[in-house]
Order: C-alpha cells, then structure tokens, then sequence
C-alpha cells in the first residue's frame, strides 16, 4: 500500500497538526505502509524559513525513516488576508509540481486541510497518480475563518465554500478530527463516507513513568509551588485573557504560579496586560521542541485548556488535552460541547468553567488547589481514559484497516 500526505505543515515545526501527522505517519508505515510526506519548508510559527532550508525550492530528507519531500512556500509575518493566500496558493502550486515529478503512483493522498487550498493540489495529484483521495479535516474551513473574523470578504467566502464542496464530492474518503466534524459534513453530504479520527498521544514518547525532570529547580519554582500551565500557540482563538484575568484576581495566593509556553501573535499583548496590572505570579516562556514538552507537563500540577466562547468550537478538541493527561496531569477545560463531553463528563479528567470567564476559572483553580487529593484522581482518570480510547497506536490501526477495506472495494 502506498499512501503520501500532504500538508503544509510538519516537523521540524512544533504544533498539534505537526505531531499528529509525524506520529500517525510513522504507525502506519511500522505497520508496512510506502508513506512518503509531502510537506512545505519548515517555517511556521514564526514565518521564517528555518536555517538550513532557506535558498532553495526543493528538499528531500528522512524524518525517522519517513521520506519526506519539501517544496519552496512564500512566508511573511504580515497578517492580512492577500499574504496570508500569497503563503497559501505558493505552496498550492510546488507542492503540485513537486508531487508530480517526484512522487510516483499512489494508493492514496491524505490530505490535510486547513489550509483548504491545499486541496487543489491534492485534487490534481490524485488524477495524475491515480490515487484515492482522503480529505482529512482538522478544521471547517471557510466556516471557522469566517466566525472568527478572520476573513470578512464575501466573494472569497463564497469562493471557498465552492471549493470546499468540490474537495468532499471528489475524495473517496472525508475523515474527522471531532465528531462535530464528522456530523457537519456527514449532514451536508449524505453519500459520502465521513469517519471520525481523532486526535490522540503517543503513550511510548508520553510516558510518566520513564520521564525525568528539573524543570522547576531549573527555572527557580519551588516544590509546594502549584503551577497551572497553556502550552501552544498564544493566538486569537485561545483567549487567553482569561488566564491573565484570573491571576490577577488569585495574585494574593502566593502559592499559585501561572506557566504560559509558546509564541503567536498575541503573546506580546498578553505580556503588556500583565505588566500593567503589575501581576507577579504569571510567567512567559518561548516555545520549546517537541522533547521537551514531557518534563515540563510532568512539572505541573494542572493545565488549563482554554478557547474563546463561540459556537464554533463547541466541536473543538484541543490536542493538548491528550498530552496532559497522559503524563497523569488534570486539566481545567474552558471549551463547550464535545471536549467537555468526553474528557470531563465522561472521562472525569479535570474540572470545567465557562469559556472566558475569568470568575469561574480562579474559582475551579482554588477548588483544585485546595484538594490535592482531587487532583490526583482527575489525573488517573484521564490517564486510564486516553489510554482506553486515544493512543495514537489504535488510531493509526484503525485507519490500516479502513485503507485496507478501501483498497478492496
């Protein structure tokens, strides 16, 4: 079997979409599938090429033994939307030209979406190696951007619904991030077969038992410190103002430190809200590798789990709730709907509060904060949840045999 996913985004970028499609990679090709990546050069968050890879529009390396073929992608810090499509439709188009010079015959094409566009490629490879398009979807691209604001132009929403609807009717295979996904486009195109596969950890490289840590003598936290941490991306859709708000209103409890890891466009902001409210127990840290997530979440006591209050994410699933809890850590859920469904009405891996509201969160922090031995049980809670339901290992096996089901029919 002989399968190549493309997207635009892959180790060695850190992130969620970067993690996920690495790890599925590698269970499926120890399982005996071609898999060969198609991806864009390294550049994302900070929209700089990473060294190593500048200068140059085509790349070829081994990531753990995966193939992994890199096309040129223009990359700016500008926000606004012309760029933004610019860095999109670049990658469009050499990522096309690349899959058809170097890439041969597929079974499949799994393509990663958002970014939408990306499809297009996706769509054009498939006719041209005669492979069976599975549409992988993280996100409801145009919906989301449109909810968030982030794009406003009516002809380009338009347009990108079009699309949108074109890429389902042509992949033989729509699979889901969420459920909510999942029943969106399951709705809305009744014929097409649309599978949930959801995120997940890797329990071998997750794993509480095996992990050493200094991180809090290394970056002078005591041990009765109760740190609560957000690690990823410091953006819009977080909404992380609730984190700054609440420490604000618990900064006389000496005892409890806020723990923020990550860049993105809002951090600079953030920093500026804490500085003039002069808040003495919040504590910013750049991004780190992806090796060095496992010490730091072992270090803590909680994480918090934040996204603005929009019904748009109430089928969002953070990736980072599987992390946490596989290192036996609870988590404070600040998202409605699905996560809140699985990992604390069903999973009882943590406490929720109402999505930014900063009231709520420091009142659940001082409930977790007063009752260690609560915080114990919600951390082996999620620990046996994830392990029963979201190893990445099942996911990819569960895949292996849907493909396997496909390639007969």
């Amino acid at each position: 079997m002989k399968l190549f996913i493309l997207t635009q985004y892959f180790p060695p970028e850190v992130g969620a979409p970067q993690n996920r499609l690495f790890e599925l990679a590698i269970h499926l090709k120890n399982r005996g599938v071609d898999v060969s990546v198609l991806t864009a050069m390294p550049n994302y968050p900070q929209m700089q090429v990473y060294e190593g890879y500048k200068g140059t529009f085509y790349w070829h390396e081994e990531i753990d033994g995966l193939k992994v073929h890199r096309a040129w992608i223009y990359v700016t810090t500008k926000r606004s939307v012309f760029p933004r499509l610019l860095n999109y439709f670049s990658f469009v188009f050499t990522s096309f030209f690349v899959g058809l010079f170097k890439l041969g015959k597929q079974d499949y094409i799994l393509c990663e979406s958002p970014p939408l566009f990306l499809g297009i490629s996706a769509y054009l490879l498939k006719k041209v190696k005669g492979a069976k398009l599975i549409f992988n979807v993280s996100d409801l691209w145009p919906e989301s951007a449109e909810k968030l604001g982030l794009v406003t132009n009516k002809t380009l929403l338009k347009l990108s619904t079009k699309l949108e609807e074109f890429l389902y009717r042509k992949s033989e295979l729509i699979t889901g991030q969420t459920k909510g996904i999942v029943n969106n486009i399951a709705s809305r195109f009744p014929g097409k077969k649309v599978t949930w596969i959801p995120n997940g950890v890797d329990l071998n490289f997750y794993n509480f038992k095996a992990v050493h840590t200094n991180w809090r003598k290394d970056n002078n936290f005591s041990g009765n410190d109760f740190i609560l941490m957000y690690a990823g991306i410091i953006g819009h859709a977080q909404g992380l103002e609730v984190i700054i708000r609440a420490a604000a209103r618990l900064k006389d409890q000496i005892g409890i430190k806020f723990v923020l890891v990550g860049n993105g466009p809002e951090k600079e902001g953030l920093i500026k809200m804490k500085n003039e409210s002069a808040i003495p127990n919040v504590y910013f840290f750049d991004v780190v590798n992806k090796d060095q997530m496992p010490p730091i979440v072992l270090s803590i006591d909680a994480a918090i789990i934040p996204l603005k209050r929009l019904d748009l994410f109430k089928g969002a699933i953070p990736s980072k709730i599987f992390e946490t809890l596989a290192m036996k850590k609870p988590i404070l859920l600040g998202v409605e709907g699905e996560a809140k469904e699985l990992f604390i009405d069903e999973g009882k891996s943590g406490l929720a509060f109402e999505p930014e509201n900063d009231i709520d969160l420091s009142e659940k922090i001082l409930e977790l904060y007063n009752n260690r031995q609560k915080v114990i049980e919600f951390g082996e809670n999620g620990f046996r949840y994830v392990e029963q339901q979201f190893t990445r290992a099942r996911i990819a096996g569960d895949l292996f045999e849907l493909l396997k089901t496909n390639l007969k029919n």
